[in-house]
């Protein structure tokens, strides 16, 4: 599933990313380790794997350059500078 522009310009931050995981982490560990409960720890475990797919592997690269820059506009000059 791609990301809107929307969702890209939010998750832009890292920490957004990371806090994310490692409350989904964090909470997986609670599903498995203290209820034991294997149906929401499923749910959550695959969340979790969806999440780190999209947002770091996948996820787009930070560019450099604006969107939409303005074309620079040169003027031809005879001379030569000195």
């Amino acid at each position: 599933m791609a990301l809107k522009e929307n969702d890209v310009s939010f998750f832009r931050p890292m920490w957004i990313r990371g806090g994310i995981s490692v409350f989904l982490a964090i909470w997986l560990g609670w599903e498995l380790l203290y209820t034991g409960d294997m149906f929401w720890a499923s749910i959550v475990g695959v969340v979790l794997v969806y999440f780190v797919w999209n947002f770091f592997v996948k996820f787009p690269k930070n560019d450099a350059s604006p969107p939409e820059a303005a074309p620079t506009e040169t003027t031809q000059n005879d001379e030569e500078p000195r």
